[in-house]
Protein backbone atom coordinates (compact mmCIF):
# COMPACT_ATOMS: atom_id res chain seq x y z
CA UNK A 1 0.00 0.00 0.00
CA UNK A 2 1.60 3.53 -0.72
CA UNK A 3 -1.08 6.43 -0.07
CA UNK A 4 -3.92 4.23 0.68
CA UNK A 5 -3.60 2.52 -2.32
CA UNK A 6 -2.34 -0.71 -4.18
CA UNK A 7 0.35 -0.53 -5.85
CA UNK A 8 1.60 -4.67 -5.95
CA UNK A 9 0.10 -7.86 -4.87
CA UNK A 10 2.04 -10.85 -3.17
CA UNK A 11 0.97 -14.69 -3.82
CA UNK A 12 2.25 -17.83 -3.22
CA UNK A 13 0.33 -21.67 -3.22
CA UNK A 14 -1.14 -22.61 -0.18
CA UNK A 15 0.40 -24.86 2.48
CA UNK A 16 -1.85 -28.34 2.93
CA UNK A 17 -3.21 -27.27 6.41
CA UNK A 18 -3.91 -24.07 4.64
CA UNK A 19 -5.64 -25.57 2.11
CA UNK A 20 -8.82 -26.19 4.51
CA UNK A 21 -9.29 -23.19 5.68
CA UNK A 22 -12.60 -20.97 4.58
CA UNK A 23 -12.59 -17.57 2.75
CA UNK A 24 -12.32 -15.37 5.71
CA UNK A 25 -9.70 -17.26 7.39
CA UNK A 26 -8.33 -17.05 3.93
CA UNK A 27 -8.57 -13.25 3.51
CA UNK A 28 -7.10 -13.07 7.29
CA UNK A 29 -4.15 -14.62 6.41
CA UNK A 30 -3.45 -12.37 3.34
CA UNK A 31 -2.20 -9.40 5.96
CA UNK A 32 -0.55 -11.53 8.40
CA UNK A 33 2.83 -10.31 6.93
CA UNK A 34 2.31 -6.99 6.21
CA UNK A 35 4.41 -5.73 8.56
CA UNK A 36 7.89 -6.54 7.76
CA UNK A 37 9.74 -8.01 10.69
CA UNK A 38 12.81 -9.80 11.91
CA UNK A 39 11.42 -13.05 10.40
CA UNK A 40 9.87 -11.52 7.22
CA UNK A 41 12.28 -9.07 6.17
CA UNK A 42 14.41 -9.75 2.73
CA UNK A 43 17.86 -9.54 3.61
CA UNK A 44 19.15 -9.55 0.02
CA UNK A 45 20.78 -6.07 0.49
CA UNK A 46 21.42 -5.81 3.42
CA UNK A 47 24.82 -5.59 3.81
CA UNK A 48 24.81 -2.60 1.97
CA UNK A 49 24.54 -0.37 5.24
CA UNK A 50 27.37 -1.44 6.90
CA UNK A 51 29.47 -1.52 3.85
CA UNK A 52 30.94 1.63 4.35
CA UNK A 53 32.33 3.73 7.40
CA UNK A 54 33.91 7.06 8.56
CA UNK A 55 36.42 8.13 10.84
CA UNK A 56 34.85 10.38 13.17
CA UNK A 57 37.49 13.09 13.91
CA UNK A 58 37.40 14.58 17.34
CA UNK A 59 38.28 18.04 18.54
CA UNK A 60 40.94 16.99 20.25
CA UNK A 61 42.28 15.08 17.37
CA UNK A 62 42.19 18.41 14.96
CA UNK A 63 43.83 20.46 17.78
CA UNK A 64 46.76 17.87 18.30
CA UNK A 65 46.84 17.89 14.26
CA UNK A 66 46.39 21.94 14.20
CA UNK A 67 49.62 22.22 16.50
CA UNK A 68 51.85 19.38 14.86
CA UNK A 69 51.23 21.29 11.61
CA UNK A 70 51.88 24.78 12.99
CA UNK A 71 55.63 22.96 14.59
CA UNK A 72 56.26 21.43 11.43
CA UNK A 73 56.17 24.86 8.94
CA UNK A 74 58.51 26.27 10.96
CA UNK A 75 61.49 26.65 9.10
CA UNK A 76 63.80 24.87 10.89
CA UNK A 77 61.44 21.80 10.34
CA UNK A 78 60.61 22.16 6.92
CA UNK A 79 63.68 19.53 5.97
CA UNK A 80 62.80 17.54 8.61
CA UNK A 81 59.22 16.97 7.45
CA UNK A 82 60.14 16.46 3.78
CA UNK A 83 57.62 18.94 2.27
CA UNK A 84 60.29 21.70 0.44
CA UNK A 85 58.40 22.03 -2.42
CA UNK A 86 54.75 21.10 -1.22
CA UNK A 87 54.46 24.39 1.36
CA UNK A 88 53.06 26.04 -1.71
CA UNK A 89 50.13 23.30 -2.49
CA UNK A 90 49.05 23.55 1.14
CA UNK A 91 45.72 25.08 1.55
CA UNK A 92 43.78 25.61 4.85
CA UNK A 93 39.91 24.10 5.35
CA UNK A 94 37.67 25.96 7.34
CA UNK A 95 38.29 24.21 10.70
CA UNK A 96 41.84 25.37 10.16
CA UNK A 97 43.59 22.24 9.11
CA UNK A 98 46.32 21.94 6.43
CA UNK A 99 45.23 20.09 3.41
CA UNK A 100 46.81 19.31 0.02
CA UNK A 101 44.38 18.28 -2.75
CA UNK A 102 41.52 18.01 -0.31
CA UNK A 103 43.75 15.60 1.98
CA UNK A 104 44.58 16.24 5.49
CA UNK A 105 48.53 17.03 6.29
CA UNK A 106 49.92 14.50 8.90
CA UNK A 107 53.19 15.73 10.10
CA UNK A 108 56.36 13.47 10.76
CA UNK A 109 56.71 15.03 14.38
CA UNK A 110 54.42 13.73 17.11
CA UNK A 111 52.61 10.33 17.43
CA UNK A 112 49.70 11.57 15.24
CA UNK A 113 51.51 9.59 12.03
CA UNK A 114 51.44 6.06 14.04
CA UNK A 115 48.44 6.37 15.68
CA UNK A 116 46.34 6.35 12.58
CA UNK A 117 48.54 3.50 10.67
CA UNK A 118 47.69 1.93 14.23
CA UNK A 119 43.69 2.40 13.57
CA UNK A 120 44.00 1.51 10.28
CA UNK A 121 45.35 -1.37 10.65
CA UNK A 122 44.92 -3.27 13.98
CA UNK A 123 41.61 -1.86 15.15
CA UNK A 124 37.95 -3.91 14.59
CA UNK A 125 37.07 -1.71 11.56
CA UNK A 126 40.14 -2.29 9.66
CA UNK A 127 41.40 -6.09 11.06
CA UNK A 128 44.94 -6.42 9.47
CA UNK A 129 44.54 -5.52 5.61
CA UNK A 130 47.84 -5.26 3.52
CA UNK A 131 49.55 -2.99 2.36
CA UNK A 132 47.54 -1.99 -1.01
CA UNK A 133 44.59 -1.78 0.84
CA UNK A 134 45.73 -0.36 3.76
CA UNK A 135 47.24 2.84 1.68
CA UNK A 136 44.09 3.02 -0.68
CA UNK A 137 42.15 3.36 2.45
CA UNK A 138 44.70 6.13 4.08
CA UNK A 139 45.21 8.11 0.95
CA UNK A 140 41.40 9.42 0.28
CA UNK A 141 41.57 11.53 3.78
CA UNK A 142 45.33 12.08 4.60
CA UNK A 143 48.60 12.78 2.97
CA UNK A 144 52.59 13.13 3.96
CA UNK A 145 55.14 12.62 1.82
CA UNK A 146 56.59 8.73 1.19
CA UNK A 147 53.11 7.71 2.31
CA UNK A 148 53.12 4.41 0.71
CA UNK A 149 56.34 3.64 1.46
CA UNK A 150 55.84 4.01 5.59
CA UNK A 151 52.24 2.10 5.02
CA UNK A 152 54.44 -1.08 2.82
CA UNK A 153 56.79 -0.79 5.87
CA UNK A 154 54.58 -0.70 8.55
CA UNK A 155 52.84 -3.92 7.17
CA UNK A 156 55.91 -5.57 6.71
CA UNK A 157 56.86 -5.42 10.58
CA UNK A 158 53.44 -6.42 12.16
CA UNK A 159 53.74 -9.38 13.87
CA UNK A 160 50.65 -10.73 13.74
CA UNK A 161 50.42 -10.77 9.44
CA UNK A 162 53.67 -12.08 9.84
CA UNK A 163 51.78 -14.97 11.73
CA UNK A 164 48.64 -15.28 10.25
CA UNK A 165 49.08 -14.34 6.41
CA UNK A 166 49.34 -16.88 3.83
CA UNK A 167 52.35 -16.60 1.47
CA UNK A 168 51.91 -15.79 -2.29
CA UNK A 169 54.97 -15.29 -2.98
CA UNK A 170 57.66 -18.16 -4.50
CA UNK A 171 58.83 -20.43 -1.85
CA UNK A 172 62.34 -20.06 -0.49
CA UNK A 173 65.56 -21.82 -1.47
CA UNK A 174 66.71 -23.56 -4.80
CA UNK A 175 66.72 -26.74 -5.43
CA UNK A 176 70.18 -28.76 -4.79
CA UNK A 177 70.29 -32.19 -6.15
CA UNK A 178 72.35 -35.07 -4.78
CA UNK A 179 75.71 -36.29 -6.35
CA UNK A 180 75.26 -38.71 -9.17
CA UNK A 181 76.05 -42.02 -7.25
CA UNK A 182 79.49 -44.01 -8.68
CA UNK A 183 78.36 -47.62 -8.54
CA UNK A 184 74.62 -49.61 -8.37
CA UNK A 185 73.22 -49.68 -4.95
CA UNK A 186 76.22 -47.98 -2.83
CA UNK A 187 73.42 -44.95 -2.46
CA UNK A 188 70.03 -45.42 -1.23
CA UNK A 189 67.06 -44.12 -0.48
CA UNK A 190 63.83 -45.45 1.92
CA UNK A 191 60.68 -44.76 3.03
CA UNK A 192 57.09 -45.99 4.42
CA UNK A 193 53.58 -46.45 2.48
CA UNK A 194 51.89 -46.58 6.26
CA UNK A 195 47.70 -46.93 6.90
CA UNK A 196 47.46 -49.25 4.36
CA UNK A 197 44.55 -51.74 4.57
CA UNK A 198 45.41 -54.85 7.19
CA UNK A 199 45.94 -57.99 4.89
CA UNK A 200 45.70 -61.57 5.66
CA UNK A 201 49.35 -62.08 6.38
CA UNK A 202 48.84 -59.29 8.86
CA UNK A 203 50.89 -56.78 6.53
CA UNK A 204 49.80 -52.71 6.31
CA UNK A 205 53.03 -50.94 5.78
CA UNK A 206 55.35 -51.42 2.87
CA UNK A 207 58.97 -50.42 2.77
CA UNK A 208 60.27 -48.60 -0.09
CA UNK A 209 63.79 -48.99 -1.00
CA UNK A 210 65.44 -47.42 -4.22
CA UNK A 211 68.87 -47.73 -5.75
CA UNK A 212 69.92 -43.58 -6.78
CA UNK A 213 72.04 -44.71 -9.54
CA UNK A 214 70.15 -47.85 -11.27
CA UNK A 215 66.50 -46.23 -10.23
CA UNK A 216 65.83 -50.17 -9.25
CA UNK A 217 63.89 -51.11 -6.16
CA UNK A 218 62.64 -53.09 -3.62
CA UNK A 219 59.01 -53.36 -2.52
CA UNK A 220 58.79 -55.47 0.93
CA UNK A 221 55.54 -55.77 3.09
CA UNK A 222 55.70 -54.90 6.61
CA UNK A 223 53.63 -54.17 10.01
CA UNK A 224 53.43 -51.48 11.48
CA UNK A 225 54.58 -52.49 14.54
CA UNK A 226 58.08 -54.05 13.29
CA UNK A 227 60.78 -52.28 15.73
CA UNK A 228 64.14 -51.11 14.35
CA UNK A 229 65.62 -54.37 15.49
CA UNK A 230 63.18 -56.25 13.13
CA UNK A 231 64.19 -53.86 10.43
CA UNK A 232 67.69 -54.31 10.37
CA UNK A 233 67.12 -57.81 10.30
CA UNK A 234 64.77 -57.60 7.20
CA UNK A 235 67.14 -55.05 5.68
CA UNK A 236 70.30 -57.61 6.09
CA UNK A 237 68.09 -60.69 4.41
CA UNK A 238 66.68 -58.43 1.68
CA UNK A 239 68.99 -56.09 0.43
CA UNK A 240 72.94 -56.79 2.09
CA UNK A 241 72.69 -60.26 0.74
CA UNK A 242 71.54 -58.85 -2.48
CA UNK A 243 73.74 -55.90 -3.37
CA UNK A 244 76.27 -55.59 -0.43
CA UNK A 245 76.23 -52.56 2.74
CA UNK A 246 75.65 -49.15 0.73
CA UNK A 247 77.61 -46.09 1.39
CA UNK A 248 75.17 -44.06 2.36
CA UNK A 249 70.74 -43.86 3.31
CA UNK A 250 69.13 -40.86 2.72
CA UNK A 251 65.63 -41.17 4.98
CA UNK A 252 63.05 -38.96 6.92
CA UNK A 253 62.54 -38.24 10.17
CA UNK A 254 60.38 -41.38 10.57
CA UNK A 255 61.12 -42.78 14.27
CA UNK A 256 62.21 -46.12 13.41
CA UNK A 257 64.92 -43.87 11.38
CA UNK A 258 66.35 -42.21 13.87
CA UNK A 259 66.24 -44.81 16.93
CA UNK A 260 69.74 -45.07 18.63
CA UNK A 261 69.29 -48.84 17.77
CA UNK A 262 69.14 -48.29 14.07
CA UNK A 263 72.00 -45.11 13.81
CA UNK A 264 74.18 -47.66 15.88
CA UNK A 265 73.64 -51.03 13.46
CA UNK A 266 74.48 -48.67 10.50
CA UNK A 267 77.60 -46.88 12.04
CA UNK A 268 79.08 -50.68 13.15
CA UNK A 269 78.28 -51.71 8.89
CA UNK A 270 80.46 -48.32 7.92
CA UNK A 271 77.07 -46.80 6.24
CA UNK A 272 76.45 -43.17 6.39
CA UNK A 273 72.99 -41.97 7.41
CA UNK A 274 71.96 -38.73 5.83
CA UNK A 275 68.68 -38.02 7.59
CA UNK A 276 65.76 -35.05 5.97
CA UNK A 277 65.14 -31.82 7.83
CA UNK A 278 62.13 -31.90 9.87
CA UNK A 279 59.02 -31.67 7.72
CA UNK A 280 60.84 -31.46 4.00
CA UNK A 281 59.80 -34.77 2.33
CA UNK A 282 61.39 -33.01 -0.57
CA UNK A 283 64.68 -34.16 0.33
CA UNK A 284 63.89 -37.57 -0.42
CA UNK A 285 62.07 -36.72 -3.44
CA UNK A 286 63.06 -39.89 -5.23
CA UNK A 287 61.17 -42.23 -2.72
CA UNK A 288 58.64 -39.93 -2.82
CA UNK A 289 57.60 -39.97 -6.73
CA UNK A 290 58.85 -44.04 -6.38
CA UNK A 291 55.65 -44.65 -3.83
CA UNK A 292 52.93 -42.42 -5.68
CA UNK A 293 54.12 -44.47 -8.93
CA UNK A 294 53.65 -47.73 -6.87
CA UNK A 295 50.31 -46.42 -4.71
CA UNK A 296 49.07 -46.13 -8.58
CA UNK A 297 50.29 -49.37 -10.09
CA UNK A 298 48.57 -51.24 -6.35
CA UNK A 299 45.13 -49.21 -7.28
CA UNK A 300 44.78 -50.67 -10.82
CA UNK A 301 45.68 -53.92 -9.81
CA UNK A 302 42.80 -53.91 -6.89
CA UNK A 303 40.73 -52.48 -9.53
CA UNK A 304 41.41 -55.21 -12.14
CA UNK A 305 42.81 -57.99 -10.07
CA UNK A 306 41.15 -57.98 -6.83
CA UNK A 307 42.56 -59.94 -3.69
CA UNK A 308 44.91 -58.18 -1.21
CA UNK A 309 47.63 -55.60 -2.22
CA UNK A 310 50.66 -57.72 -0.70
CA UNK A 311 49.62 -60.70 -2.90
CA UNK A 312 50.38 -58.37 -5.39
CA UNK A 313 53.52 -56.66 -4.61
CA UNK A 314 55.99 -59.26 -5.89
CA UNK A 315 54.66 -58.29 -9.74
CA UNK A 316 54.59 -55.05 -8.96
CA UNK A 317 58.30 -54.46 -8.42
CA UNK A 318 58.87 -56.33 -11.32
CA UNK A 319 56.62 -54.30 -13.39
CA UNK A 320 58.12 -51.24 -12.28
CA UNK A 321 61.60 -52.29 -12.27
CA UNK A 322 61.22 -53.70 -15.85
CA UNK A 323 59.43 -50.66 -17.28
CA UNK A 324 60.93 -47.52 -18.36
CA UNK A 325 62.69 -45.03 -16.78
CA UNK A 326 62.44 -41.34 -18.20
CA UNK A 327 65.67 -40.15 -15.41
CA UNK A 328 68.09 -43.04 -16.91
CA UNK A 329 66.99 -43.69 -20.19
CA UNK A 330 66.06 -47.37 -19.59
CA UNK A 331 64.30 -49.76 -17.51
CA UNK A 332 65.63 -50.17 -13.39
CA UNK A 333 66.60 -54.09 -14.62
CA UNK A 334 68.50 -52.59 -18.16
CA UNK A 335 71.11 -50.48 -16.01
CA UNK A 336 71.17 -53.27 -13.06
CA UNK A 337 71.90 -56.19 -14.79
CA UNK A 338 73.13 -54.82 -18.17
CA UNK A 339 69.66 -56.07 -20.29
CA UNK A 340 65.99 -56.11 -19.62
CA UNK A 341 64.14 -59.36 -18.03
CA UNK A 342 62.31 -61.86 -19.73
CA UNK A 343 58.47 -61.52 -19.85
CA UNK A 344 56.04 -63.88 -21.38
CA UNK A 345 55.66 -61.22 -23.83
CA UNK A 346 58.62 -61.60 -25.28
CA UNK A 347 58.39 -64.19 -27.47
CA UNK A 348 61.17 -64.02 -29.69
CA UNK A 349 63.64 -63.91 -26.33
CA UNK A 350 65.51 -60.67 -24.83
CA UNK A 351 69.08 -61.91 -26.40
CA UNK A 352 71.11 -64.74 -26.47
CA UNK A 353 74.47 -62.86 -25.68
CA UNK A 354 77.29 -64.77 -23.67
CA UNK A 355 77.41 -62.90 -20.41
CA UNK A 356 80.65 -63.97 -20.07
CA UNK A 357 82.41 -62.18 -23.03
CA UNK A 358 84.51 -59.12 -23.39
CA UNK A 359 81.98 -57.00 -25.28
CA UNK A 360 79.30 -58.04 -22.53
CA UNK A 361 81.23 -56.52 -19.93
CA UNK A 362 81.95 -53.46 -22.04
CA UNK A 363 78.76 -52.62 -22.97
CA UNK A 364 77.72 -52.84 -19.28
CA UNK A 365 80.11 -50.59 -18.05
CA UNK A 366 79.00 -47.86 -21.25
CA UNK A 367 75.36 -48.69 -20.23
CA UNK A 368 76.27 -47.42 -16.75
CA UNK A 369 78.58 -44.06 -18.37
CA UNK A 370 75.35 -43.53 -19.85
CA UNK A 371 73.48 -43.92 -17.35
CA UNK A 372 75.21 -41.49 -15.54
CA UNK A 373 74.71 -38.75 -18.08
CA UNK A 374 71.75 -39.14 -18.28
CA UNK A 375 70.98 -38.70 -14.86
CA UNK A 376 73.39 -35.67 -15.23
CA UNK A 377 71.19 -34.25 -18.00
CA UNK A 378 67.76 -35.13 -15.87
CA UNK A 379 68.57 -33.36 -12.83
CA UNK A 380 70.23 -30.11 -14.20
CA UNK A 381 67.42 -29.90 -16.27
CA UNK A 382 64.72 -30.81 -13.01
CA UNK A 383 66.47 -27.94 -11.18
CA UNK A 384 66.33 -25.63 -13.97
CA UNK A 385 62.88 -25.74 -14.34
CA UNK A 386 61.95 -25.94 -10.24
CA UNK A 387 64.53 -22.90 -9.37
CA UNK A 388 62.24 -20.75 -11.95
CA UNK A 389 59.14 -21.15 -9.60
CA UNK A 390 61.23 -20.69 -6.46
CA UNK A 391 63.84 -17.72 -4.59
CA UNK A 392 66.93 -17.29 -3.21
CA UNK A 393 67.33 -16.08 0.61
CA UNK A 394 70.26 -16.34 2.96
CA UNK A 395 69.97 -15.68 6.95
CA UNK A 396 72.77 -14.97 9.00
CA UNK A 397 73.86 -16.51 12.34
CA UNK A 398 72.12 -14.28 14.90
CA UNK A 399 68.85 -13.23 13.00
CA UNK A 400 65.25 -13.88 14.09
CA UNK A 401 63.12 -15.77 11.85
CA UNK A 402 59.37 -17.02 12.18
CA UNK A 403 58.94 -20.75 12.09
CA UNK A 404 56.21 -22.10 9.89
CA UNK A 405 53.95 -25.13 11.43
CA UNK A 406 51.53 -27.75 10.63
CA UNK A 407 52.07 -26.93 6.54
CA UNK A 408 49.72 -30.36 5.61
CA UNK A 409 46.04 -30.08 5.01
CA UNK A 410 44.04 -31.85 7.43
CA UNK A 411 46.83 -31.76 10.41
CA UNK A 412 46.38 -28.22 11.48
CA UNK A 413 45.23 -28.47 15.16
CA UNK A 414 45.53 -25.60 17.92
CA UNK A 415 43.78 -26.29 20.79
CA UNK A 416 39.76 -25.01 20.28
CA UNK A 417 41.04 -22.86 17.63
CA UNK A 418 41.37 -25.37 15.14
CA UNK A 419 41.28 -23.60 11.47
CA UNK A 420 42.06 -20.49 13.17
CA UNK A 421 45.45 -21.44 14.11
CA UNK A 422 48.58 -19.09 13.46
CA UNK A 423 50.64 -20.37 10.45
CA UNK A 424 54.02 -18.99 11.67
CA UNK A 425 55.04 -18.83 15.63
CA UNK A 426 58.46 -17.57 17.06
CA UNK A 427 60.68 -15.74 16.62
CA UNK A 428 63.44 -18.01 17.31
CA UNK A 429 67.10 -17.26 16.85
CA UNK A 430 69.13 -18.66 14.61
CA UNK A 431 72.16 -20.83 16.00
CA UNK A 432 73.98 -22.46 12.85
CA UNK A 433 73.75 -22.49 9.27
CA UNK A 434 73.32 -26.40 7.70
CA UNK A 435 74.27 -26.52 3.93
CA UNK A 436 73.13 -24.10 1.56
CA UNK A 437 69.38 -23.80 2.53
CA UNK A 438 69.11 -25.18 5.91
CA UNK A 439 69.37 -23.65 9.54
CA UNK A 440 69.44 -24.99 12.75
CA UNK A 441 67.34 -22.52 15.61
CA UNK A 442 67.40 -21.80 19.15
CA UNK A 443 63.98 -23.80 20.12
CA UNK A 444 62.84 -23.11 23.43
CA UNK A 445 62.23 -26.22 25.86
CA UNK A 446 58.59 -26.16 24.97
CA UNK A 447 59.45 -27.59 21.29
CA UNK A 448 62.38 -29.39 22.59
CA UNK A 449 61.08 -32.70 21.09
CA UNK A 450 61.23 -31.07 17.34
CA UNK A 451 64.36 -31.57 15.72
CA UNK A 452 65.82 -28.09 15.10
CA UNK A 453 67.26 -27.48 11.68
CA UNK A 454 64.79 -26.90 9.07
CA UNK A 455 64.64 -26.23 5.76
CA UNK A 456 64.69 -22.44 4.48
CA UNK A 457 61.01 -22.64 2.93
CA UNK A 458 59.82 -23.18 6.48
CA UNK A 459 61.01 -19.76 8.04
CA UNK A 460 60.28 -16.36 7.49
CA UNK A 461 62.24 -12.93 8.12
CA UNK A 462 61.38 -11.11 11.43
CA UNK A 463 60.64 -7.81 10.84
CA UNK A 464 58.48 -6.57 13.69
CA UNK A 465 60.43 -3.85 15.92
CA UNK A 466 58.69 -5.15 19.44
CA UNK A 467 59.44 -7.62 21.66
CA UNK A 468 56.96 -10.34 20.93
CA UNK A 469 56.76 -13.93 22.52
CA UNK A 470 53.95 -16.31 21.49
CA UNK A 471 52.21 -18.35 24.03
CA UNK A 472 54.33 -21.96 23.49
CA UNK A 473 52.13 -23.05 26.80
CA UNK A 474 49.24 -22.68 24.83
CA UNK A 475 50.75 -24.64 21.80
CA UNK A 476 51.18 -28.73 21.83
CA UNK A 477 53.41 -30.31 18.48
CA UNK A 478 53.48 -33.49 17.90
CA UNK A 479 57.07 -35.17 16.59
CA UNK A 480 56.17 -33.74 13.21
CA UNK A 481 55.09 -30.35 13.93
CA UNK A 482 51.84 -30.80 13.65
CA UNK A 483 49.30 -29.46 16.32
CA UNK A 484 47.60 -31.26 18.89
CA UNK A 485 44.01 -31.19 19.77
CA UNK A 486 42.55 -31.08 22.52
CA UNK A 487 39.36 -33.91 22.66
CA UNK A 488 35.90 -32.42 23.59
CA UNK A 489 34.23 -33.21 26.88
CA UNK A 490 32.13 -36.32 24.90
CA UNK A 491 35.30 -37.80 24.06
CA UNK A 492 37.31 -37.33 27.22
CA UNK A 493 34.46 -39.44 29.12
CA UNK A 494 34.46 -42.08 26.15
CA UNK A 495 37.98 -42.91 27.21
CA UNK A 496 37.04 -42.44 31.29
CA UNK A 497 34.32 -45.21 30.72
CA UNK A 498 36.54 -47.30 28.73
CA UNK A 499 39.05 -47.17 31.30
CA UNK A 500 36.68 -47.99 34.22
CA UNK A 501 35.90 -51.15 31.87
CA UNK A 502 39.41 -52.55 31.62
CA UNK A 503 39.89 -52.17 35.43
CA UNK A 504 36.64 -53.61 37.04
CA UNK A 505 37.63 -56.79 34.34
CA UNK A 506 34.43 -56.26 32.58
CA UNK A 507 33.80 -59.47 29.90
CA UNK A 508 32.04 -59.50 26.76
CA UNK A 509 29.24 -62.00 25.51
CA UNK A 510 29.81 -63.06 21.97
CA UNK A 511 26.08 -61.46 20.99
CA UNK A 512 27.51 -58.22 21.76
CA UNK A 513 30.86 -58.43 20.46
CA UNK A 514 30.33 -56.80 17.10
CA UNK A 515 28.59 -53.54 18.93
CA UNK A 516 31.39 -53.62 20.92
CA UNK A 517 33.60 -53.63 17.63
CA UNK A 518 32.12 -50.76 16.21
CA UNK A 519 32.25 -48.59 19.35
CA UNK A 520 35.85 -49.38 20.13
CA UNK A 521 36.51 -48.01 16.37
CA UNK A 522 34.68 -44.69 17.65
CA UNK A 523 36.95 -44.51 20.49
CA UNK A 524 39.94 -45.04 18.95
CA UNK A 525 40.93 -41.67 18.03
CA UNK A 526 40.52 -40.42 21.78
CA UNK A 527 42.52 -43.72 23.28
CA UNK A 528 45.47 -42.84 20.99
CA UNK A 529 45.14 -39.21 22.43
CA UNK A 530 45.07 -40.04 26.11
CA UNK A 531 48.26 -42.37 25.80
CA UNK A 532 49.89 -39.87 24.08
CA UNK A 533 48.94 -37.31 26.58
CA UNK A 534 49.69 -40.02 29.38
CA UNK A 535 53.42 -39.56 27.93
CA UNK A 536 53.60 -36.10 27.71
CA UNK A 537 52.71 -36.06 31.50
CA UNK A 538 55.24 -38.78 32.34
CA UNK A 539 57.93 -36.63 30.38
CA UNK A 540 57.28 -33.66 32.58
CA UNK A 541 56.82 -35.86 35.59
CA UNK A 542 60.53 -36.80 35.55
CA UNK A 543 61.74 -33.04 34.52
CA UNK A 544 60.24 -32.06 37.48
CA UNK A 545 62.30 -34.63 39.55
CA UNK A 546 65.04 -33.37 38.43
CA UNK A 547 64.61 -30.14 39.40
CA UNK A 548 63.75 -31.42 42.57
CA UNK A 549 66.44 -33.61 42.90
CA UNK A 550 68.88 -30.33 42.61
CA UNK A 551 66.92 -28.42 44.75
CA UNK A 552 65.82 -30.70 48.08
CA UNK A 553 68.28 -33.13 49.91
CA UNK A 554 68.79 -37.07 49.48
CA UNK A 555 66.07 -38.19 52.01
CA UNK A 556 63.70 -35.95 50.91
CA UNK A 557 63.96 -36.47 46.91
CA UNK A 558 63.61 -40.57 48.19
CA UNK A 559 60.45 -40.19 50.14
CA UNK A 560 58.79 -39.14 47.37
CA UNK A 561 60.09 -40.34 44.42
CA UNK A 562 57.39 -42.75 44.30
CA UNK A 563 56.25 -42.65 40.16
CA UNK A 564 52.27 -42.54 39.90
CA UNK A 565 53.14 -43.60 35.78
Amino acid sequence: MQRGKVIAYASRQLKTHEANYPTHDLELAAVANVVADALSRKTEHSAIRVKSYSLVITPDFLNELKDAQKEGLKEENVGFERIFGQVKSLEENEFGVKIRFGRMWVTRNGDIRSRILDEAHKSRYSIHPGATKMYQDLRKDYWWPGMKFNVMQYVNKCLTCAQVKAEHQKPYGYVQPLEVPEWKWEHITMDFITKLPLTAKRHDVIWVIVDRLTKSAHFLPIRETYTSEKLSELFVKEIITRHGVPFSIVSDRDTRFVSRFWKRFHESMGTRLNISTAYHPQTDGQSERTIQTLEDMLRACIIDFGGSWDDHLPLVEFSYNNSYHASIGMPPYEALYGRRCRTPMCWGGVGQKEVGSKAAVLNLTEKLQLVKARMKAAQDRQKSYADKRRRPIEFEVGDQVLLKVSPWKGVIRFRKRGKLSPRFIGPFRIMARVGKVAYRLDLPDELNRIHPTFHVSHLRKYLANDVAYVPLNDIEVDEKLNYIEEPDDSKREMVNMGENRARNGVTDCPESRNEEKSQSMEHLDSSRYATKRLRILREDYYLLLLELKRSTDENTYTSIIKSPF
